[in-house]
């Protein structure tokens, strides 16, 4: 008798142990642009409905994660904001280029709180004057893609020499944003998913198409990732229920399945 049940406590061990592996296999780690967190927070919650397996997803400015894969932090899928640092890491071999699908597009616009009036986003606009002696609220401009564009759409209009001094820099999009939500900075420059996501900001112009870089969002598989979910969730981003979440926080779906 007492062998029979030690026999079973084996069994049950094991059973348990295997259970904890499967468990542990259905996890899956995604680093994605801290503009997608209203979408991503949707995608994740459907996608772990439907399927039973966890995601967690990693937020911040696209260079910030990419610095993070190159020095080997564990993640399964990265989505950029821009295809800049996703080149960097095919390049360096830390992605899967196979895998790569851009997936969304986006735009930029200038922000304010509620009640400001509109601004017609064109050269000659003065956006310094109509700053007041207040501050620009971007994203690293050197560095995050939302910075990026919107320092090269100010430059294109001949806005960013007089306007530059007065940028207030924050680590990502979303931290620019909370700047202009919160009255620390009567402006700022973000993606129009990000105005979207916010109530206490609304949007008083968009910069032209043609005067920044297009606004692409890569998605692909790293490279040192060898969970089997990877390949599902990539499929699953660019499906119908991850295509309705992103449209209703305003991107523009360029992948489909």
């Amino acid at each position: 008798m007492t062998r029979s049940i030690s026999l079973l406590g084996c069994i049950t061990s094991l059973v348990l142990l295997a259970g904890g592996a499967q468990a542990e296999q259905a996890r899956l780690t995604v680093f994605a642009a801290a503009s997608m967190k209203n979408a991503m927070d949707e995608i994740a919650a459907g996608y772990e409905a439907e399927t039973g397996n966890a995601v967690d997803v990693s937020l911040a400015g696209s260079s910030a994660l990419a610095r993070q894969i190159q020095q080997g932090a564990r993640a399964d899928i990265f989505i950029s904001a821009n295809t800049d640092w996703m080149d960097r890491l095919e390049a360096g071999g830390q992605i899967d280029g196979d895998s790569r699908v851009d997936l969304l597009g986006n735009a930029i616009v200038l922000v304010a709180a509620s009640g400001a009036a509109p601004v017609e986003i064109a050269p000659g606009m003065d956006l310094a004057a109509l700053l007041n002696g207040g501050r620009l609220a971007m994203a690293l401009v050197d560095a995050v893609p939302a910075g990026i564009y919107g320092k090269a759409a100010l430059q294109s209009l001949g806005e960013w020499d007089s306007v530059a001094p007065m940028v207030a820099q924050a680590d990502n999009v979303r931290a620019a944003l909370a700047l202009v939500a919160t009255g620390a900075a009567p402006m700022g420059i973000v993606y129009a998913t990000d105005a979207v996501a916010e109530d206490d900001v609304h949007v008083i112009g968009t910069f032209p198409e043609d005067s920044h870089p297009p606004i692409i969002y890569p998605a692909a598989r790293v490279a040192g990732s060898d969970n089997p979910l990877d390949a599902g969730f990539l499929a699953y981003l660019q499906g119908a229920a991850a295509r309705a979440a992103f449209e209703r926080q305003g991107f523009v779906v360029l992948a489909q399945e």
